[in-house]
């Protein structure tokens, strides 16, 4: 059964607005947990997390600070456990958005990297910038903030 994924019916989810299930006024995991239900009622068996783990949200939660945990806006892994056990009783799979190219300036990783001896340096590719780094190193042009 190696082509598992092509028969799968997908629900994206991205936690911030799909329901608020605290009362906060912002989506979370305890709302997918009592959506779980529903989401079986509609014929779904995998769900798609966009990213829900710690971010500055500069980039709507792209820009992930901890790749080991779960925003406190949308619970913590306790949380995310029972809405995995949930999912995976109702045979509901789940995969999670994991964008290691889109790391917050706030992660570990991005924090240590001006260290040349730091192991995470070589995380990142870096270039000079032209004209004695007057100017960026490519013209490659970003959606959010200018250059990418």
């Amino acid at each position: 059964m190696k082509d598992w994924y092509k028969e799968l019916v997908v629900y994206q989810i991205w936690p911030r607005s799909f329901c608020d299930g605290n009362g906060d006024g912002i989506g979370d995991l305890e709302g997918v947990l009592s959506k779980l239900d529903y989401l079986s009622d509609l014929g779904i068996n995998c769900i798609w997390f966009s990213p829900l783990y710690p971010s500055p949200n500069a980039d709507y939660g792209y820009d992930i600070a901890d790749y080991k945990d779960i925003s406190k806006d949308y619970g913590d892994l306790d949380l995310f456990k029972k809405v995995l056990d949930g999912a995976h009783e109702r045979g509901i799979k789940v995969i999670m958005d994991l964008v290691i190219n889109h790391t917050s300036d706030e992660h570990k990783w991005f924090e240590e990297l001006r260290d040349l001896s730091s192991p995470y340096h070589d995380y990142y590719f870096w270039r000079k910038g032209k004209r004695n780094g007057k100017k960026p190193p490519n013209n490659w042009l970003s959606c959010f903030e200018g250059g990418a």
